[in-house]
């Protein structure tokens, strides 16, 4: 059976910024949390972020990328430097990854951390720009398949065609 990492806030948990969660009833995870597949992870708490933090966003012109690669910050509204606990976070959600052997998540749109469409622009204004966070990333650099949570479906499919490929 194939393990998801999930966004610890998609479960319910009060872990976001603002402390609060988001609560998804989608049949898909309702599914996998049923079937005991569910790996909850949330990468800013795991890099040691308080509950709640200021927000945060990658910083003008930069990348999830160009943080992994040391050519980037994600930085808090407040103007601290949060890039050390992004990236330990990342790191520890693809740590979990690895030891329960996962290729799919479904992570929350437009953190900084989790996002894998779109990341809020560094200006702290409410806009979107195409882009993933860093834990999306990293997960993605290490050959994981990232979905939002706009994406149950469409995730849903993939693992079933996944088992569907390892039965074979």
């Amino acid at each position: 059976m194939h393990h998801v990492l999930i966004s610890s806030c998609l479960l319910g948990n009060p872990v976001r910024y603002d402390g609060r969660g988001v609560t998804h009833n989608d049949v898909v995870l309702a599914r996998w949390l049923r079937e005991g597949r569910v790996v909850s992870v949330c990468p800013e708490v795991a890099g040691g972020m308080p509950i709640p933090r200021p927000p945060a966003e990658i910083e003008p012109g930069r990348s999830a990328a160009s943080v992994l690669a040391g050519n980037g910050r994600v930085v808090a509204v407040t103007g601290d430097d949060v890039t050390t606990p992004f990236v330990h976070g990342a790191r520890q959600a693809l740590a979990a990854a690895q030891t329960h052997g996962i290729r799919i998540a479904v992570l929350k749109e437009g953190s900084p951390s989790c996002g894998s469409g779109y990341v809020y622009d560094g200006h702290f204004t409410g806009r979107r720009q195409p882009g993933v966070g860093v834990t999306a990333e990293l997960l993605r650099e290490a050959g994981l398949y990232v979905f939002s949570e706009h994406q149950w479906a469409e995730a849903g499919a993939f693992l079933a065609q996944l088992e569907t490929d390892d039965a074979r």
